[in-house]
This record gives C-alpha cells, sequence and structure tokens, in this order.
C-alpha cells in the first residue's frame, strides 16, 4: 500500500529558549516569557518552569504565584522572527514542501526525500549547530500522526510511525491527545466511559452518534483511528492566512481578549514574513460561548506584514464589537495579498510504500 510520508517539526519551548540562547545565564532557570499587563498571559515558560505547573496560556499573576522566583521576561516578536526564519531556511533545504503553521512549527511532505528519517536527523542536527534551537519531530503517513508523534516525550522527540503503530502506541492515552478533540467532547467522552483513544476507537457508532450527532461521531471515530486526508500546502497565491485559537475556559475580560489576539497577529505576521506575503485587510473571528460566530473587517491602504500594525487594527476591531458574551475562540485574519507565495502549487504524489515502523530512543531507524 502506497503511502505519503509527513514530518511535523515543533522547536522545543521555542520563545524561551530564544531567550536562553540570547542569555546564557538563564540556563538551568524557570523562566517565562509574558506581557506585564494586568491581564497578560504566558506565551511560554522553559522546562524548569513547567515543572512548577506553569504553562502556555496561563494567566501570568497565576505563573507569579506557582514560581515566585521564576524570570520573567517581556515577549520579543522581532527576535523570535529572525530565529524562525533561520530554522525554516534550511527546513528548505532538506524538504521540498514545507506548510509553516506558526514561528516554531512546520508540516514537511517528505514523500519524495531519499531516506526520510536520515534526512530529518541531519535536519534536526543542522537547525541545532546553526541556530541553537532544538526541535522535536515526528514521521507518519498523515498530518495528525506526525503531529501526536512530535509531541510524544518531548523535549528532543523524534519519533517514527505508521497509523496501525499509532493505533497501538496511543491506545492507552487520553483523548485530548488527539487534536481537535476540546475539554468540553473529552468531558461528553468520559461520562460515556470513553477516556482513552482506544475506547473511542472501539465504541459503537450509534452511542457516539447519539451522543454528538453523526457528522461529529464519524470525525471521533476517524481521528480515533489516525486517520487523516490533509496534505501539506505550498499554495502559490493563497486567498488569506490566519491564526486563531479556541480556549481551555471561555474568557469574559476585554482586556484579556485584546492580549490573546495581539501575540495571534505577531504569529501570524511572522509566518507572512517567512512566506513574502503582505496583506492589505485585517480581520477577526469571535466565537461565543453559544457557538455564535461574528468577523470583523478593515482593508489599509497599504499592504503590510508589521505585526504591530496588525495587532493594532484587530485589537481595535475586537473593542469596537465588544464581545457581548463570553468568548470560546479567537482569531485574527490577513487578506488581499500583494504578490505570490514564494512556493508553487502543491502536487499529488503519492509513493514509498514500506510500512513505517517506530523509531525509539533507544532503537534502531527502519526507514531511511
Amino acid at each position: 500500500m502506497t503511502r505519503r510520508v509527513i514530518a511535523h517539526t515543533d522547536a522545543d519551548a521555542f520563545y524561551a529558549s530564544v531567550h536562553l540562547l540570547e542569555d546564557p545565564s538563564l540556563r538551568g532557570k524557570p523562566v517565562i516569557v509574558a506581557g506585564s499587563g494586568l491581564r497578560s498571559i504566558v506565551t511560554t515558560a522553559s522546562y524548569e518552569a513547567r515543572r512548577y505547573g506553569v504553562g502556555s496560556a496561563m494567566p501570568a499573576a497565576r505563573a507569579r504565584a506557582l514560581c515566585p522566583h521564576g524570570v520573567f521576561l517581556q515577549p520579543n516578536f522581532d527576535l523570535y522572527r529572525d530565529y524562525s526564519r533561520r530554522a525554516m531556511n534550511i527546513m528548505e533545504q532538506h524538504s521540498p514542501v514545507i506548510e509553516p503553521l506558526s514561528l516554531d512549527e512546520a508540516y514537511l511532505d517528505i514523500t519524495d526525500v531519499e531516506s526520510p528519517v536520515r534526512t530529518m536527523r541531519a535536519m534536526v542536527a543542522q537547525i541545532k549547530e546553526e541556530t541553537g534551537l532544538q526541535y522535536s519531530v515526528g514521521i507518519g503517513p498523515n498530518k495528525l500522526c506526525a503531529k501526536v508523534l512530535s509531541d510524544h516525550q518531548k523535549p528532543a522527540a523524534f519519533h517514527v510511525a505508521s497509523r496501525e503503530q499509532c493505533c497501538e502506541i496511543f491506545a492507552e492515552s487520553p483523548v485530548r491527545l488527539i487534536p481537535g478533540i476540546g475539554p468540553k467532547s473529552a468531558a461528553a467522552l468520559e461520562r460515556m466511559g470513553l477516556s482513552t483513544i482506544g475506547a473511542l476507537r472501539d465504541a459503537p457508532a450509534p452511542a457516539l452518534e447519539a451522543a454528538f450527532g453523526q457528522r461529529r461521531a464519524a470525525e471521533l471515530a476517524v481521528r480515533a483511528r489516525f486517520e487523516h486526508e490533509g496534505v501539506v500546502e505550498r499554495s502559490r497565491d493563497p486567498k488569506s492566512k490566519s491564526e486563531e485559537r479556541t480556549f481551555e475556559h471561555d474568557i469574559t475580560d476585554l482586556d484579556e481578549l485584546d492580549d490573546r489576539l495581539r501575540g495571534l497577529a505577531h504569529e501570524l505576521c511572522g509566518r507572512l514574513e517567512q512566506r513574502g506575503l503582505r496583506g492589505r485587510t485585517i480581520g477577526i473571528k469571535v466565537r461565543l460561548a453559544d457557538f455564535t460566530t461574528v468577523t470583523r473587517a478593515r482593508t489599509l491602504e497599504q499592504h503590510t506584514s508589521d505585526g504591530s500594525l496588525v495587532a493594532d487594527v484587530a485589537a481595535a476591531l475586537l473593542r469596537e464589537y465588544h464581545p457581548p458574551a463570553p468568548v470560546r475562540l479567537i482569531g485574527v485574519r490577513v487578506a488581499a495579498f500583494e504578490g505570490t507565495a514564494e512556493h508553487g502549487a502543491e502536487d499529488e504524489r503519492p509513493r514509498v510504500g514500506e510500512q513505517l515502523r517506530l523509531w525509539s530512543r533507544e532503537g534502531q531507524a527502519a526507514v531511511g
């Protein structure tokens, strides 16, 4: 059976790592990157800080309570974009098809790459040597497998597995491990006695349909089988690019929403700069607790990929709308691009018939 070979790359504690590289005296200390506002949130935390329970998207005040001796630093998106650009440039030397997701994360289609596992190991080593960044990598037959594998046993994870092996490896893992299964769906599955991926995979369809409806039930079952049809995209003429987040808990505070939106705007503009894109239309997306979804947009006179400008426009749109109810999701979008993206159109080319086998930390490579 022929199949694609997809890699997912994710920098370990990216923002914190950049600060550690710029200031080696911070090594070994609990470093927490967060804004200075009363409603600011944690952008990222070093692994030393995570031992105290500090995590991304946590209110900075909570992080200070958990880790009062932590080193709190202001985000520096210009610096992050520079490191990201250098790492992505190295990735382009090793894969013909790359889909950046954020400053520190990307999918790579390595179907046609000779010795894909060895190539990805060489890529990680080169990024480490030339930038100092440590990347985790997952390699599988689709995006879902690759993503879950790269998150497994971080930092410095490097795993390869087939879809069937992912089903076996993660059978006892909580359903929240799978992208697309949020806290509310997980809670509903827990009430049904389906707390693990294996239990969800084996659940009878009628029971899932009764609880979630036919469409969502089918989606959950497909994800539990680690099936995914998405391809790595490198569209030459994208109509728009966006970044959005669904919150663990609905948010009512406008200042906190403003802070979250500005962070997303900077991440999005980092992606735009990597692909040489500048747009004129800035938009926001707000989904309320009852799933009402509202969009607002404004068109500028000049094209831009400036994170501060996009953040300011998005924040103004948010405050003009002033959500009337708790917010579960927020997003920012840039459209009406000038010129074209630097990569050509995606071409369909399923090859490589070999069975991918798990690459353990102690084991031997089976592919490449």
